[in-house]
């Protein structure tokens, strides 16, 4: 609509009001057609659009950050706040949250470390904060939900994708992560500079800018599309026309730039070095904000445009702007070689294009505009050298290249000092140096030492992979046998093939509580015309792996202790010893665990990777026993038996192994010491659990869904919103590889028990995505149980 030579934007209107830099703007919804600013003078306003079409009136000053305010993002409106929110992010690590018409804050979000740089709003009410921590963080209403961690230096930008559950993150590391509920599904390479800014055109494609002075475009795949050239120092921010592939772009070169069909049609200078932040209004407007404090907005539409005397001040202003050539947005300029005057009369070839003119000993620079036919003043330029332009991706600072410029402020109200930096320089002599040439207080030192160090990080670092490979063998070396794992054959064991000792059944017998057992379906047929009963969830106790055989397993053990070698090799009596345990822990008969069998189980379960299940199916049965899980899961043992049950659960190990630690960590919850452990250390089991779903065995894939519900349970009791947010997202990445409808339907009865009685966790669940993904079971037809589970689910959603 705003295409043609009608289409150039000129300016509407100059606000004043912030006393210092304008770090962050958005559109906001109300009132319609304002926006909000941020500033380094730690307010936020709130500008409104007033009746004569050009100007805007500031209608609130909002305050509640104690350091510099960098970052804003508009929460949708809901039930409870029908004009929506407004979330701030500041240098005092803290996101303040306002109404419309308070200027405290309706609350303060804390966690993160350091400055909070970038915020981005989701359906639900989830808010996506980025951090100088290296950390995102995921908060719904006012708790924090989770923490992306991953990247090797801060987090300049996020946004939340209109698909639910995908988020992006862009780092100073040069990298651009995807997230799929919490967990990093793709890295984005190839920008050659931290990452500055994100926008969204759609489902599939987004843009980032970064310090390299490049704006790329991706596909959500991974495929860079297209790189965009045009600014010639660090691009600070991004944002999209409405519906449309068209955006503008600001930065360090003092200029705005408009690009359209993927050219850039026009570019605005301004009469500040640093042009901080811009957004587009509704109606096509743009609002930009700039070091010197004033925001500025300016428009395609000939009625909203300023009238001739404030555009003839704009232009002044601009004018006796002195540049300063080492900064390197002009090119290589070399005073002796300029044209005169004269060199004005010849019309310019593009929008945008600076040319450098003698006047008596002074250099002035010029801009053509298209639109007017004309070339405009845009400064003094000072000092000229034959300073370069920058090369090789690196930055100019002095006149010399560096791999990084820093802005440092050393106290709020005083200038900004900048630190160049080369990654080979020794961050505490630079920092020492930079203190003594800036005559600034020594007490500074460790900060400025680490805010490089933190800021330079992902340089050198190499990522290393070894600690997942198998610590006996070095690779998980599979069992003889039928590799197949199909045989259908009753009892036949799934690992070996062999019709002897199965480590556990898939059928897994509950006694049933009501005559309909929902785990096995055992009389689970009902009349359609019964009324179905939610007796699925809230499930209040966990689930157990009792299935057991004790001949067979004793069997098996002394079977393989003949082939053990000499140091692991058990005594007679050792084999006797674990036989009675097995048995007071299978039978439930009053004779108590001896310190002496746990002590010999504790030898066995360290066995060599190939000949331990056996031992480790011992372990599963006996931790269900009070004094066996004392012993194993109290204060003074409890590190080493996790340890041991995480190392089975390694992607390249043994299946019956990484089964039955999965199922001895289900048994772990029968009793309060056990169930104390595998809380304390939730984090850590799921992200080792989580990746047993790689494989394509069921019975894994139960015990995983299993450990999921019980964890569950749990949660459910305490009401612990982050632990919640993890078995959300475990649920929503296994679901996605699971076939085996038992998994399936253990991971519904997790998922209806973590959102009862918890409108947030519900609120997470969506904003997950999670109903869409289990839409599909509501239609299961055997066994009734799952399509059961799902619709009393897909209720709660």
């Amino acid at each position: 609509a705003m295409a043609g030579e009608g289409g150039a934007y000129r300016l509407r209107c100059s606000l004043l009001g912030h006393g210092q830099d304008v770090r962050g703007l958005t559109r906001g919804l109300f009132p319609e057609g304002g926006f909000i600013s941020v500033s380094r003078d730690r307010t936020a306003r709130l500008w409104a659009p007033d009746g004569l079409n050009r100007g805007f009136t500031e209608m609130h000053c909002m305050s509640g950050h104690s350091n510099f305010v960098s970052c804003v993002c508009v929460i949708p409106p809901s039930d409870l706040y029908p004009r929506g929110l407004i979330a701030t992010g500041g240098n005092d690590h803290n996101i303040c949250i306002f109404t419309v018409d308070n200027t405290a804050p309706l609350y303060v979000l804390k966690g993160h470390k350091n400055t909070v740089c970038s915020l981005s709003s989701g359906k639900f009410g989830t808010l996506l904060s980025g951090s100088w921590d290296m950390t995102a963080k995921v908060w719904l209403n006012d708790r924090c939900m989770m923490t992306l961690q991953g990247h090797t230096a801060a987090i300049w930008a996020v946004k939340i994708l209109p698909e639910q559950g995908l988020m992006l993150t862009g780092s100073a590391d040069k990298t651009i992560r995807l997230w799929k509920a919490g967990r990093c599904e793709r890295t984005f390479t190839g920008h050659e500079d931290c990452v500055r800014g994100l926008a969204i055109l759609s489902e599939m494609e987004f843009l980032s800018c970064a310090n390299d002075a490049t704006i790329r475009k991706w596909q959500i795949t991974g495929e860079c599309l297209q790189v965009y050239y045009g600014h010639t120092n660090y691009i600070y921010s991004i944002s999209t026309f409405p519906h449309s592939e068209d955006f503008v772009t600001t930065g360090e070169d003092r200029s705005l730039r408009i690009w359209k069909q993927g050219e850039c049609a026009q570019t605005i200078r301004l009469p500040a070095q640093s042009v901080w932040c811009c957004c587009v209004l509704d109606n096509g407007d743009i609002v930009v904000g700039a070091s010197d404090g004033i925001i500025r907005v300016f428009t395609g539409s000939l009625e909203r445009t300023a009238n001739a005397e404030e555009i003839q001040a704009f232009e002044n202003e601009l004018s006796q702007v002195s540049i300063d050539p080492k900064t390197g947005d002009l090119g290589d300029i070399n005073a002796d070689d300029l044209p005169g005057r004269e060199h004005l009369k010849d019309p310019g070839t593009r929008d945008g294009q600076t040319r450098l003119i003698k006047d008596n000993e002074k250099v002035e620079a010029y801009q053509w505009s298209v639109s007017e036919g004309r070339w405009i003043k845009i400064g003094d330029v000072v000092g000229s050298s034959g300073a370069t332009q920058q090369t090789s991706g690196k930055v100019l600072f002095e006149g010399k290249e560096y791999d990084y410029v820093f802005t440092i402020d050393v106290n709020e109200n005083g200038p900004s000092y900048k630190l160049p930096y080369n990654i080979t320089d020794d961050p505490w002599l630079t920092a020492y140096n930079f203190l003594q040439k800036n005559d600034l207080n020594p007490m500074f030192l460790d900060q400025v030492a680490k805010f490089i160090m933190d800021n330079t990080k992902g340089q050198t670092l190499l990522s290393t992979s070894a600690q997942y490979s198998d610590p006996f063998t070095g690779a998980g070396r599979y069992v003889p046998g039928s590799s197949s794992g199909s045989s259908t054959m009753s009892g036949a064991d799934p690992f070996t093939g062999a019709g002897r000792y199965v480590p556990g059944s898939a059928s897994n017998a509950l006694t049933p509580e009501t005559g309909v057992d929902p785990y096995t379906g055992m009389g689970a047929y009902r009349s359609a015309a019964a009324k179905v009963e939610n007796f699925y969830f809230p499930k209040k106790d966990a689930v157990t792996f009792d299935q057991a055989n004790p001949t067979q397993i004793l069997g098996k053990l002394k079977e393989l202790n003949g082939n053990a070698t000499e140091e692991h090799k058990l005594t007679e009596d050792d084999l006797i010893i674990l036989e009675k345990l097995l048995l007071a822990t299978c039978n439930a008969s009053a004779e108590t665990p001896t310190a002496q069998q746990l002590q010999t189980l504790w030898r066995a379960v360290n066995w060599p990777e190939d000949i331990v299940f056996p031992a480790l199916d011992i372990l599963r049965l006996s931790i269900r026993h009070p004094a066996v899980n004392e012993n194993f899961c109290s204060e003074k043992d409890h590190v080493q038996f996790i340890v041991l049950l995480l190392k089975f659960l390694n992607p390249t190990g043994k299946q019956a192994n990484q089964l039955l630690a999965l199922r001895t960590l289900c048994n772990c919850f029968v009793s309060p010491a056990g169930q104390k452990l595998v809380m304390e250390q939730r984090g850590e089991i799921m992200t080792q659990a989580i990746e047993m779903k790689s494989g394509n065995n069921k019975n894994i894939h139960i015990a995983l869904a299993t450990l999921t519900l019980n964890y569950a349970v749990c949660l459910h009791k305490v009401n612990n919103i982050e632990g919640k947010a993890q078995c959300l997202s475990v649920i929503n990445t296994v679901m996605e590889v699971v076939q085996d409808l038992e998994a399936i339907f253990r991971l519904l009865v997790a998922l209806g028990t973590l959102i009862s009685d918890d409108t947030n966790a519900v609120q997470l669940a969506k904003s997950l995505g999670i109903d869409s993904q289990i839409k599909k079971y509501a239609s299961v037809s055997e066994p009734a149980k799952v399509k059961e589970c799902c619709r009393f689910v897909l209720n709660l959603l």
